[in-house]
């Protein structure tokens, strides 16, 4: 079974925000250490331009230098849609772009989605068959809607699609809604970050049960592992165990469409064998 790590990043400068590892550098070759080192296979690189401008072109290079190992969810810039659709237009013709991802986390980036910033960017990406990923968490509501208009536009939720800073059963009080946008068959979710959540010890088992509810409303096409590894609060091979052995409902193919191949699909990369 290949293991397909669906958020990951690699930084070359800047101060990095929230739970992340508090280091100004954070390279691919230590990434692929700690990769080598709990048996990942893959990663999708998410750059972290929010603290490091710079990001998407390390996330390229590294693509570039280890394309058996790393693909890019990459960023242009939302505010200059002109550029930016000159870049979009040739975006797989650069070293492992798959798509986009914008977290929309900052202050000034709160209201983006539905102040207007975005509305080039959804036609546009679903034109191209670009995949987009965003913390929609927090709009669900309004998600939906963008997945309604754009129905031939993949979307990927982050981070299990729960509220954000939230822990335990705070963390699933937008549960239903999340669930209700299932039934949109253009919509996914990552599963990533999931440990974070608990303020329990490993194998965080409160989670466990909402995990279920997600995976049963999206299925395993739909409903991506991964880790955004640098702000877990346990190890990474602990990360994939947590889904390989202690979720007795996640076995056989499933498991293996969730720990990788599922996230492969839906973002166009064909993943060496």
């Amino acid at each position: 079974m290949k293991i397909i790590d669906a958020q990951v990043h690699i930084w070359g400068s800047g101060t990095p925000s929230g739970h992340h590892r508090q280091v100004p550098v954070f390279s691919v070759e230590e990434l692929l250490a700690e990769m080598d080192a709990a048996g990942i296979d893959g990663a999708l690189i998410h750059p972290p331009q929010s603290w490091d401008p710079g990001a998407n072109a390390i996330a390229e290079h590294a693509a570039w230098r280890y394309p058996q190992r790393f693909a890019v969810l990459g960023q242009v810039d939302l505010l200059t849609p002109e550029p930016s659709r000159a870049l979009l237009a040739n975006w797989r013709g650069r070293p492992g772009q798959k798509g986009l991802r914008f977290p929309l986390v900052r202050a000034d980036q709160s209201d983006w989605y539905k102040d207007g910033t975005m509305d080039w960017l959804w036609p546009e990406a679903e034109r191209l068959g670009l995949p987009v990923a965003t913390m929609a968490g927090r709009f669900l509501t309004e998600f939906g809607e963008i997945a309604r208009r754009h129905p031939g536009l993949k979307l990927i939720i982050d981070h299990c699609g729960l509220v954000r800073e939230a822990q335990d059963s705070a963390a699933f009080a937008r549960l239903e809604e999340l669930c209700a946008l299932a039934r949109l068959p253009n919509v996914a979710v990552k599963a990533t970050g999931a440990p974070g959540y608990s303020t329990q010890g490993y194998p965080y088992r409160n989670l466990h049960e909402g995990l279920h509810r997600i995976f049963d409303a999206f299925g395993p096409h739909r409903f991506f592992w991964g880790t955004d590894i640098t702000r877990m609060p346990c190890s990474w091979k602990q990360c994939v165990t947590m889904f390989t052995e202690e979720l007795p409902w996640l076995r056989g193919n499933d498991l293996e469409l969730v720990m990788g191949r599922a996230v492969c699909d839906w973002i166009g990369w064909e993943f060496p064998a």
